[in-house]
């Protein structure tokens, strides 16, 4: 049976098309999953905080795969003078998910912003964290965009 938690629920009831994978419950990376579920790196984003000066408030960065965020781009992106990024534990304490579940599915009407790269434009679904480890979501890009009422920016550069 497929993992239920407060993400399906909500995509559920907003009658929203995506699929569930159950993974392995400890850490993966973006890179691994899609090992996992075999599909390109591309296709699997993940989600990074990012913490910037004022407002305290962080921010969700959803990049691909095989990408690293680029603050530098981010910060011209929300025409701020810099961003941050916090550690792993500081990211688990700002959002209350573990590292590795981080989602802004789950942190939907939580007050963070989102911003999608736009190379997620080139799909018409992506995989992204259902909110706990061990859960990935398939999803419209659109329907990620709508729901967390996402902007798309050019916020990363390719992994080396």
């Amino acid at each position: 049976m497929a993992v239920v938690n407060n993400v399906t629920r909500m995509l559920d009831s907003r009658k929203i098309k995506y699929t569930a994978y159950e993974l392995p419950a400890e850490k993966l990376g973006a890179v691994e999953t899609a090992r996992l579920l075999d599909v390109e790196a591309a296709a699997v984003f993940k989600t990074i905080v990012v913490t910037r000066d004022k407002p305290a408030k962080p921010l969700l960065v959803v990049v691909s795969g095989n990408s690293t965020v680029d603050l530098k781009l981010v910060a011209a992106a929300l025409n701020e003078k810099k961003v941050h990024l916090p550690t792993e534990r500081e990211a688990e304490q700002l959002t209350g998910l573990q590292a590795g579940g981080i989602s802004p599915l789950a942190l939907i009407n939580k007050g963070f912003q989102v911003v999608i790269d736009s190379s997620a434009q080139k799909f018409d679904e992506i995989h992204i964290s259902g909110g706990q480890r061990g859960l990935n979501i398939k999803l419209p890009v659109s329907d990620l965009a709508k729901l967390t009422n996402a902007r798309f920016a050019d916020v990363s550069r390719p992994e080396v």
